[in-house]
């Protein structure tokens, strides 16, 4: 495996593109107004990860229409005038590596040099997972042939009725009687949609946009699309395998009706694919077609719940730039640090059913630390199993490829981990990726007995018989101990978002849909996690950059509303900055000032007030927040490890008097000592940088 700064492999490439993250807007508009002539890539900032054969490019400075060149022979590539005094050219038929276009008016000249990936990637995700289940048929499309799983891309149509739905529309230029209009830059625009379907990056894609009766060009962007672009996330985490059956979700009036684009792919759902690494890889090339075939957008906002909001804030941290700003709901910080409480909701669910000591509801709910202990059951059953090597294989994956021990050790292993094998590493003594989940030392139920909620020989029995997991994801008596290369890897690439790399260049508005007593399945959600990021983001430097918003079910299509708007004016009012400041700095600063924390009533009343965990005012009042089974433990707010150091057992640093037999219980069940969270946890350390590549 191989891990290098994407920027600085960007630099080697080329002296005169834009370095590093693209700075929301870059894409869309000429800021140089130098009369030197340049060449800069529009449909990807990075030209080293350039895929799929093409590129669009912008040509500035030049007086007249540029000529341009591909590796020193002419271009049949015409280059086409744009109002800001540029011009703009897609570049195609690029082969696999690099290659330098050139452009030149007279005897200026400029050279650009991009380096092409496969359309079916990777591009620096690094090897990728087999075998693999292709799924195209479930959206219509042909079947497709592994390992690349690559189709043709065909391109529907639909309309919205006036009451309300989406319906196939066999000819786009076709009027129905029932055709609804949409309002885009305050103007009304028929309701029709274009519906582009394909694969990219092994994964199928769609793009949803409307359609003003011309093909989509990139030099003359479509009349009825606002310049925006939705990108969408789904929820879940799976260990892969498979090509997935959904994305997203592309066809959305949310978004549509106001003119966004939409864009999606089936590795950009966490239940097929639990790597932000493939996620942030399969968005960038999404994206980065879709610009090609609609032209330069002003900015690209993120959008899901869940697993999809888990992806928002991974991507924004560890490969800055594919989101201009995000808006991840019912938030989580990232897969590893979720799976602490998930695991242990597992454990506790065992031990509470083999008998437990006597542990009344409202204890179990103490040592959860959830607002209901229903949220440990939900955990228990609907993900858990996610950490095993077979619970959890996909119905897609047919049952002679799983892992089998004994008759099929070499199989499939279905845990969430192997998707993340090319940053964690294998461990060659049981085939299995390495794993970073861990409790030893994790003190269950401390603050329960601080506060006199479970007895001293409850915390005692507790703690002993709660156990682990083996490297299978089976129960065991003993407790989880991390594999220390998961965890150096784990820290170093930013697998746990570390909120300080690239996060503090991104706008976020978090919406918190208040969960955690909905009942199975939803209270998973639980209202912590959102304030969880927000004391990782503070601990890295700022989380001026983060804006909470909460509300029930009742107001989430309202809340909804707000959020899209209040994004697309923060970063249009960035885009908007001709100012030397860095990004984040213009992050901050440019915020509207009506954009706050706060939280919406069920009367549809909009609260701003700053947002605490564990603090006052209307919307704690409204929304109360609770804790996880980490927390009560004694770990902090930002939950910044995921094994912790250890000191040794001080019987007298506990509210209880333990009796001699308690002592030795706790001893057994500490043998090394229990979590001392004022110091950093083994093998923790700052995160390498962003744009890492796992590619060769």
């Amino acid at each position: 495996m191989r891990r290098t700064a994407g920027a600085i492999a960007v630099s080697a490439l080329s002296a005169i593109v834009l370095i590093g993250p693209a700075a929301p807007g870059y894409a869309g508009a000429d800021r140089s107004h130098d009369a030197r002539l340049s060449v800069t890539p529009v449909s990807n900032p990075r030209p080293a990860l350039v895929s799929g054969g093409d590129v669009l490019v912008r040509v500035s400075g030049s007086g007249g229409t540029p000529k341009l060149a591909v590796d020193g022979h002419p271009s049949a590539t015409v280059a086409h005038a744009q109002p800001d005094g540029s011009w703009l050219a897609l570049v195609t038929g690029m082969a696999g590596g690099r290659h330098r276009i050139t452009a030149t008016r007279g005897r200026q000249r400029a050279d650009l040099t991009v380096d092409n990936h496969s359309v079916n990637g990777p591009v620096f995700s690094g090897s990728q997972q087999l075998p693999y289940i292709c799924q195209t048929p479930s959206f219509g499309l042909p079947p497709a042939d592994p390992p690349a799983c690559a189709v043709p891309t065909q391109v529907s149509y639909l309309y919205k009725t006036t009451a309300g739905s989406f319906v196939p529309l066999a000819d786009p230029a076709s009027r129905p009687a029932d055709l609804a209009s949409a309002q885009v830059n305050g103007h009304a625009v028929p309701y029709v949609v274009r519906l582009e379907q394909g694969t990219i990056d092994r994964a199928v894609y769609q793009i949803a946009a409307l359609y003003d009766g011309t093909a989509p060009v990139p030099w003359s962007p479509d009349q009825s699309w606002n310049r925006r672009l939705v990108y969408t996330f789904g929820g879940g985490c799976d260990g892969g395998f498979h090509q997935g059956t959904s994305t997203g979700g592309v066809v959305n009036d949310l978004f549509l009706a106001q003119g966004y684009a939409v864009a999606s792919s089936t590795l950009n759902v966490l239940d097929t694919n639990c790597s932000t690494i493939i996620s942030a890889e399969a968005a960038m090339m999404v994206k980065e077609h879709f610009i090609e075939v609609y032209g330069p957008v002003a900015h690209t906002i993120g959008w899901g719940g869940s697993g999809g909001a888990i992806q928002q804030y991974d991507i924004a941290d560890q490969y800055p730039g594919i989101l201009d700003g995000i808006v991840p709901g019912v938030s989580f910080t990232d897969p590893f640090t979720t799976t602490g409480p998930v695991a242990d909701c597992r454990l506790l669910d065992r031990y509470f059913a083999a008998g437990g000591a006597g542990f009344t509801p409202a204890q179990r709910q103490a040592v959860s630390g959830f607002r209901s202990y229903d949220s440990c059951v939900s955990w228990d059953a609907t993900f858990a199993s996610r950490i095993t090597a077979t619970d959890s294989c996909d119905s897609s994956i047919p049952v002679a490829l799983r892992w089998n021990p004994v008759t099929n050790p070499s199989g499939v292993k279905c845990s969430a981990a192997e998707q993340l094998v090319n940053q964690l590493g294998r461990d060659p003594r049981t085939g299995f990726a390495r794993s970073p989940v861990d409790n030893v030392g994790v003190q269950y139920g401390l603050q329960a007995l601080r506060d006199g909620q479970i007895s001293a020989q409850q915390f005692a029995d507790l703690n002993a018989g709660i156990g682990g997991f083996d490297y299978t994801g089976k129960p065991v008596p003993q407790r989880s101990s991390a594999d220390p290369k998961a965890l150096a890897a784990s820290y170093r690439d930013d697998v746990v978002n570390s909120g300080g790399l690239g996060l503090a260049s991104t706008p976020v508005i978090d919406q918190r849909i208040d969960l955690d007593l909905a009942g199975f399945g939803n209270d998973i959600h639980t209202t912590e996690w959102s304030y969880v990021m927000r004391a990782r983001m503070t601990a890295a430097g700022t989380a001026a950059n983060q804006v909470i918003i909460e509300n029930s079910v009742a107001t989430a299509a309202a809340a909804s509303v707000y959020e899209l708007a209040a994004m697309d004016r923060w970063l249009s009012a960035i885009d908007a900055d001709r100012s030397g400041r860095p990004l984040p700095a213009k992050v901050r600063t440019d915020r509207p000032a009506d954009i706050s924390d706060g939280c919406f009533r069920d009367d549809g009343t909009l609260v701003r007030e700053r947002l605490s965990y564990g603090g006052s005012g209307q919307c704690a009042s409204l929304f109360p927040v609770g804790s996880n089974t980490r927390l009560v433990a004694g770990e902090p707010l930002a939950m910044p490890v995921l094994s912790c150091a250890l000191r040794p057992l001080d019987f007298a640093g506990y509210p209880v008097a333990f009796t001699a037999a308690q002592k030795a219980e706790l001893r057994s069940a500490f043998p090394t000592g229990v979590c001392d969270y004022g110091r950093r946890g083994p093998q923790q350390r700052r995160p390498a940088g962003v744009w890492l590549s796992y590619s060769r």
